[in-house]
Protein backbone atom coordinates (compact mmCIF):
# COMPACT_ATOMS: atom_id res chain seq x y z
CA UNK A 1 0.00 0.00 0.00
CA UNK A 2 3.04 1.81 -0.05
CA UNK A 3 3.23 4.03 -3.14
CA UNK A 4 -0.90 3.62 -3.10
CA UNK A 5 -3.60 6.65 -2.82
CA UNK A 6 -7.01 5.76 -1.98
CA UNK A 7 -9.96 7.60 -3.45
CA UNK A 8 -12.83 7.70 -1.72
CA UNK A 9 -16.16 9.19 -3.35
CA UNK A 10 -18.87 8.23 -1.63
CA UNK A 11 -19.36 8.21 2.42
CA UNK A 12 -20.62 4.83 2.11
CA UNK A 13 -18.75 1.39 0.83
CA UNK A 14 -21.03 -0.29 -1.82
CA UNK A 15 -24.73 0.27 -2.75
CA UNK A 16 -27.94 -0.27 -1.13
CA UNK A 17 -28.34 0.69 2.45
CA UNK A 18 -26.73 3.40 3.89
CA UNK A 19 -26.52 2.60 6.99
CA UNK A 20 -25.21 -0.53 6.41
CA UNK A 21 -22.55 0.90 3.44
CA UNK A 22 -21.46 3.58 6.14
CA UNK A 23 -20.17 0.70 8.55
CA UNK A 24 -18.66 -1.17 6.05
CA UNK A 25 -16.52 1.77 5.24
CA UNK A 26 -15.67 2.29 9.00
CA UNK A 27 -14.57 -1.40 8.62
CA UNK A 28 -12.51 -0.78 5.87
CA UNK A 29 -10.71 1.85 7.58
CA UNK A 30 -10.28 0.07 10.67
CA UNK A 31 -8.30 -2.81 9.45
CA UNK A 32 -6.86 -0.27 6.79
CA UNK A 33 -5.31 1.64 9.78
CA UNK A 34 -3.72 -1.45 11.21
CA UNK A 35 -1.81 -2.09 8.59
CA UNK A 36 1.99 -2.15 8.62
CA UNK A 37 2.32 -0.67 5.44
CA UNK A 38 -0.57 2.27 4.92
CA UNK A 39 -1.33 4.11 1.59
CA UNK A 40 0.74 7.46 0.91
CA UNK A 41 -2.55 9.16 0.76
CA UNK A 42 -6.16 9.37 0.93
CA UNK A 43 -8.13 11.81 -1.35
CA UNK A 44 -11.86 12.17 -0.68
CA UNK A 45 -14.13 13.90 -3.41
CA UNK A 46 -18.00 13.88 -3.63
CA UNK A 47 -20.08 12.52 -0.58
CA UNK A 48 -16.44 11.20 0.28
CA UNK A 49 -15.61 14.56 1.91
CA UNK A 50 -17.99 13.31 4.36
CA UNK A 51 -15.61 10.91 5.98
CA UNK A 52 -13.90 13.68 7.25
CA UNK A 53 -16.03 15.63 8.96
CA UNK A 54 -16.71 15.46 12.72
CA UNK A 55 -20.21 13.17 11.91
CA UNK A 56 -18.55 10.48 10.63
CA UNK A 57 -16.78 7.64 12.55
CA UNK A 58 -14.41 6.93 9.67
CA UNK A 59 -12.55 10.25 10.15
CA UNK A 60 -11.39 8.97 13.60
CA UNK A 61 -9.43 6.20 11.71
CA UNK A 62 -8.39 8.90 9.24
CA UNK A 63 -6.97 10.87 12.23
CA UNK A 64 -4.69 8.00 13.20
CA UNK A 65 -3.97 7.23 9.60
CA UNK A 66 -2.65 10.73 9.45
CA UNK A 67 -0.48 10.23 12.73
CA UNK A 68 0.80 8.03 10.77
CA UNK A 69 2.27 10.01 7.70
CA UNK A 70 -1.00 9.43 5.68
CA UNK A 71 -1.71 12.18 3.86
CA UNK A 72 -5.67 12.78 4.02
CA UNK A 73 -7.37 15.25 1.65
CA UNK A 74 -10.27 16.71 0.31
CA UNK A 75 -11.81 18.05 -2.73
CA UNK A 76 -12.23 21.81 -2.16
CA UNK A 77 -15.64 21.67 -4.54
CA UNK A 78 -16.90 19.06 -2.79
CA UNK A 79 -16.08 21.06 0.73
CA UNK A 80 -18.19 23.29 -0.67
CA UNK A 81 -20.93 21.84 -2.32
CA UNK A 82 -21.66 19.94 0.70
CA UNK A 83 -20.75 23.36 2.91
CA UNK A 84 -18.76 21.25 5.55
CA UNK A 85 -15.75 23.48 5.55
CA UNK A 86 -16.69 24.30 9.37
CA UNK A 87 -16.99 20.42 10.23
CA UNK A 88 -13.74 18.81 8.88
CA UNK A 89 -11.78 17.88 11.75
CA UNK A 90 -8.82 15.25 9.48
CA UNK A 91 -7.13 15.82 6.70
CA UNK A 92 -6.63 19.59 4.67
CA UNK A 93 -8.55 20.87 1.99
CA UNK A 94 -7.05 20.25 -1.07
CA UNK A 95 -8.15 20.30 -5.38
CA UNK A 96 -8.34 18.38 -7.88
CA UNK A 97 -4.91 19.73 -9.36
CA UNK A 98 -2.85 17.37 -6.50
CA UNK A 99 -5.49 14.36 -7.13
CA UNK A 100 -4.47 14.93 -10.54
CA UNK A 101 -0.47 14.95 -9.32
CA UNK A 102 -0.68 12.21 -6.66
CA UNK A 103 -2.35 9.68 -9.50
CA UNK A 104 0.01 10.92 -12.54
CA UNK A 105 2.81 9.25 -10.19
CA UNK A 106 0.99 6.43 -8.10
CA UNK A 107 -1.26 3.65 -8.22
CA UNK A 108 -5.07 4.71 -7.21
CA UNK A 109 -7.52 1.93 -5.39
CA UNK A 110 -11.06 3.71 -5.79
CA UNK A 111 -13.44 2.40 -3.19
CA UNK A 112 -16.94 3.54 -3.85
Amino acid sequence: MKNKIILVSSNQLGRGDQQLGENILETYFTLMKQREELPLAVFCMNSGVLTMTEDSFVSVHLKEMEENGVEILACKTCVDYYNVEEKINVGKISGMGDFIELSAKYEVITIS
